[in-house]
């Protein structure tokens, strides 16, 4: 087995949807989501709802630890808008971030929560290019 080096980083955040905020929540993450898709550097960002459990699932991802950074920066009104709505019931990364990604991963109020780091093991991707890496005509 050919085992290839990838910087990608996946992050899967599973939120437990605060009882009667399903709207506000529906509301602020479809703002969060727009915002990362017209100025973020996310390659892929889906979310996931189940209304019954009242639990939301964010699949987020990246390119590297820089791209994190860039994300954390942009986004912070709108991360700290659905963390309005929610909380984290457990977060769990895919991949090998950089420590200080690690050791920042608080809620906007500085509150720790659970999470877990599975470092890559083997894999591809398909995202050779993306608008960011594409240089203008």
């Amino acid at each position: 087995m050919k085992i290839t080096n990838s910087s990608t980083i996946l992050f899967r955040n599973t939120m437990r949807i605060t009882d009667g905020h399903l709207d506000g929540f529906r509301h602020a993450i479809a703002q969060a989501v727009a915002f990362a898709q017209e100025h973020g550097p996310q390659l892929m960002v889906e979310v996931f709802i189940d209304e019954e459990r009242m639990l939301a699932h964010s699949f987020q991802l990246y390119r590297d630890s820089d791209a994190i950074r860039t994300h954390w920066r942009l986004s912070d009104p709108y991360i700290r808008e659905v963390m309005e709505h929610c909380t984290v019931q457990h977060f769990e990364i895919f991949g090998e971030p950089d420590h200080d990604i690690v050791a920042a991963l608080k809620t906007p109020d500085g509150e720790s929560f659970s999470f877990t780091i599975s470092p890559r093991l083997a894999g591809f991707n398909r995202l050779e290019t993306s608008e960011w890496d594409e240089s203008p005509s």
